[in-house]
């Protein structure tokens, strides 16, 4: 998909041509899952999957909002007078929440935008097509609005709209990612400070290949949140008797020594997995660094056994694929990325092994689940930003 798509697109919806094209990419995390929101770190990159927008101007005084993937929705109108409003349960929510939000930090809408919007990233699989739609949104209101926000500041502004207004209580990870991404880049984010640095993604002869369960996950309903209220009792039981601000703070051995603090198999299990997950992030970027790719895959293979187990965030599709994926000649290391339940996993793999690769995991896949998955070769990508 190109912005020339969405401008044609736009022609046929509001019979005029665009002013403006923007893009946000999806991304995916190559290790560091669950981690952004329990203070440890995390290391995704942007991709070139992702959602487009063709905009012009209008004299209403509101947004005309149309998605080409979400054709029966038809044309939303959003007053400005009705920024404030209840969410509707549309895919508009994302718009009218980063549209009040902004507004709230002092951002002054002059005139009316139409915004006509079309995304390859395949909804609810685990690639932040939510995420995506809002840094496109906020860049798109950034840039035409003249406001001058700082891209860190967008990024809390999707984080704020995906907590409170959306009611997913993520972390920072999917919208930074999404917002600061570059070019064959990933991002190694401490969530506690805020601290990043950019590390090249250098693969030698192997691909990140993303596999989609088409299993679609609707975040608030899952036990996203159940997982974070976990890790934050087991954050509150260690407080009782350690100074620490979040579980990232921990090294192993401290956990082990401190686990009678916590005092539950399932809570201790929660909390391990994102303390020992914050460690494989850092030995994975070192790793990467060096130039040891077999260490790097072997830490995402590692990272994904304990999301099965500790974590308890995968389920059959998920596990078959990965399961599958470990078999293969060529891969490295394979595990889920994103939130689960659902969604993508990831695989490092020879580029000289991928059509094989995908011919014999889709059909163990489609044997045991009984539907296809798809696939996908990532290239990172730089973020949000307006099309030239």
């Amino acid at each position: 998909m190109k912005s020339t798509n969405v401008k044609k697109g736009f022609i046929e919806q509001f019979g005029k041509e665009a002013e403006h094209a923007f893009f946000a990419p999806g991304r995916v995390n190559l290790i560091g899952e669950h981690t952004d929101y329990n203070g440890g770190h995390v290391f995704p990159c942007a991709i070139t999957l992702g959602t487009y927008a063709a905009v012009g101007s209008n004299n209403q005084d509101a947004f005309l909002l149309y998605s080409d993937n979400f054709p029966d929705v038809g044309v939303v109108k959003i007053a400005f007078a009705d920024l404030t409003k209840e969410k509707q349960g549309l895919w508009t929510d994302y718009f009218q929440g980063i549209a009040q939000v902004m507004q709230a930090a002092g951002l002054e809408y002059s005139h009316g935008l139409d915004v006509y919007i079309s995304g390859n990233l395949p909804d609810g699989a685990g690639l932040s097509s939510s995420a995506s739609l809002e840094m496109l949104v906020a860049t798109i209101l950034n840039e035409l609005f003249a406001g001058n926000f700082a891209p860190i500041e967008l990024v809390k502004f999707g984080v704020k709209v995906e907590n409170d207004y959306i009611g997913v209580k993520s972390g920072i990870m999917d919208q930074f990612a999404i917002e600061m991404g570059k070019e064959n880049q990933a991002m190694l984010l401490d969530t506690n400070t805020m601290k990043y640095e950019y590390l090249p993604v250098e693969m030698g002869d192997n691909v990140i290949v993303i596999m989609n369960t088409n299993k679609r996950r609707e975040l608030v309903d899952s036990k996203y949140n159940e997982r974070r209220s976990e890790c934050e009792e087991a954050l509150a039981r260690l407080q009782k008797d350690l100074s620490i601000s979040s579980l990232g703070d921990l090294t192993e051995d401290e956990f082990d020594e401190n686990t009678y603090l916590i005092y539950d198999p399932t809570l201790i299990k929660r909390a391990r997995y994102a303390v020992f997950e914050n460690v494989r992030t850092l030995n994975a970027a070192k790793a990467l660094q060096a130039g040891s790719l077999k260490e790097f895959g072997k830490l995402i293979s590692a990272s994904g056994v304990s999301l099965a187990y500790d974590y308890e965030v995968t389920g059959k599709e998920l596990d078959t694929l990965v399961t599958a994926a470990l078999k293969q000649e060529g891969v490295l290391g394979a595990r889920m990325t994103g939130a689960g339940f659902g969604g993508c996993a990831i695989a490092i793999v020879n580029r000289d092994n991928v059509e094989n690769f995908i011919n014999k995991v889709g059909r163990i896949y489609r044997e045991k689940i009984g539907y296809d998955a798809h696939f996908y070769v990532a290239n990172i990508a730089d973020g949000a930003k307006q099309l030239s």
